[in-house]
């Protein structure tokens, strides 16, 4: 495995002597990290000193086997120590906010076991510019704009079949037919309208939904129906309350500092209580390949964290015991939240996109669908949930009706 060069630096290098434009850049395995050998890095970023800062990219062995946007890109200082500041980043993100991704692909994906550790990393120049993704599904080029550097305002993401420049359209061509294989484009478009590519990634043997599909039908001649039924999305649903989970801690803390109580409740109960929802989040998001969320409460948190903490106010070493653990059930939430592909909560609630997450072509496979209702109507809404008995574990049906509104049923 070590001596396997990354799929992300093999490409690059293949792209690089086929003449295509590519910012110079190193490739650095993980055996030089542990020997701390940098003779060749410290050459690579001598030439980009100026630029203060570099891309690190990272560069597994067996990171092809997993989707785009499972390991990091991280802007660093452009020195030793940004490197390496970047590695130790991309491995603890690893073993943290993304081991729940991980397991979820080694499960559902046939995803192999990994070594973290062998982490390596591509280093290239900082580009200013928008990133674009690229690649073909079903015969059809399409392209993902996902975010601009230059740009403090960012627009949302979105997808197109007509490019704002139509070299994209015969570079994704070339570098197509130069790799020979079907593939995933990654492009920076600088300030100046130059294209750089900055990633290609192998999906040849990738199904998408797509195409699935369209080699599941047969096509008849014609349909009578009463009612149209445009675009139609089911999924195993988890019913997420932050709002009765607090509520509950706080009832817990309440019994622990009230006079005369007994038995007297342990701060361990209540640690215990936090760390059960956690673990039920998990065992969910790995039963389930694909499910959505229905939002009760997500973020309303803020104000019952502190009601929380301020019952320990006069233990202040329990009062960081549960500091601590409440902060990183909001960090194992998030994670959660980020592997739904389905998510139905109150219109003021938006899942923060990367561009792998904007436009990978694990998104292009379970495109997130997120359907919402007015914030004025919440209360409305969840006693109407309430009263039609929605609870986890049900299955849940998506309907968008001719209007563009979805309607939601449990089944």
């Amino acid at each position: 495995m070590k001596n396997k060069i990354p799929e992300k630096a093999r490409l690059l290098e293949k792209l690089r002597k086929n003449g295509f434009m590519v910012p110079d850049f190193i490739y650095v395995s993980a055996d030089k990290f542990i020997n701390e050998d940098f003779s060749l890095l410290d050459l690579f970023l001598d030439k980009h000193r100026e630029s203060y800062k570099v891309i690190a990219r990272s560069a597994h062995p067996l990171e092809s086997e997993y989707n785009g946007g499972t390991f990091d890109s991280i802007e660093t200082y452009a020195d030793i120590g940004g490197i390496k500041y970047a590695r130790n980043r991309m491995i603890k993100i690893a073993e943290t906010s993304k081991q729940l991704s991980i397991q979820r692909q080694q499960k559902f994906n046939n995803a192999p076991e990994i070594d973290i550790n062998e982490m390596g990393i591509v280093a290239m120049p900082f580009v200013n510019g928008s990133s674009v993704m690229a690649k073909m599904i079903f015969n059809n080029w399409e392209f993902g704009y996902c975010r601009n550097r230059t740009h403090k305002v960012q627009s949302e993401p979105f997808i197109t079949k007509v490019p704002h420049d139509q070299r994209l359209l015969k570079l994704s061509e070339d570098i197509q037919k130069a790799l020979g294989f079907k593939c995933e484009i990654e492009y920076i478009i600088s300030a100046e309208g130059e294209i750089y590519v900055v990633q290609a990634k192998d999906i040849s043997n990738i199904d998408t939904l797509e195409e699935k599909e369209n080699e599941c039908f047969i096509k008849l001649d014609g349909i009578r129906r009463m009612r149209k039924r445009r675009n139609y999305r089911e999924r195993p649903v988890y019913v997420m309350d932050n709002k009765a989970f607090y509520i509950n801690i706080i009832s817990q803390c309440e019994d622990f500092v009230q006079e005369g109580k007994e038995p007297k409740p342990d701060i361990n109960d209540v640690i215990s209580s936090i760390k059960a929802y956690e673990k039920e989040l998990e065992s969910f998001a790995l039963r389930h390949q694909r499910f959505a969320v229905l939002g009760f409460s997500i973020q309303d948190s803020s104000e019952l964290y502190q009601i929380a903490t301020h019952y320990l106010e006069e233990s202040p070493e329990l009062q960081k015991i549960l500091s601590k653990a409440l902060h990183k059930n909001l960090y194992k939430i998030d994670i959660f939240l980020a592997e739904a592909d389905t998510l139905i909560a109150k219109d003021k609630f938006r899942i923060n996109l990367c561009s792998h997450d904007a436009y990978g072509i694990d998104t292009v496979r379970n495109p997130l669908w997120s359907a919402y209702w007015s914030v004025d109507r919440h209360d409305e809404v969840i006693k109407e949930f309430l009263r039609l008995g929605f609870k986890t574990g049900d299955t849940i049906g998506i309907d968008i009706d001719a209007e563009g509104r979805p309607i939601i049923s449990r089944h």
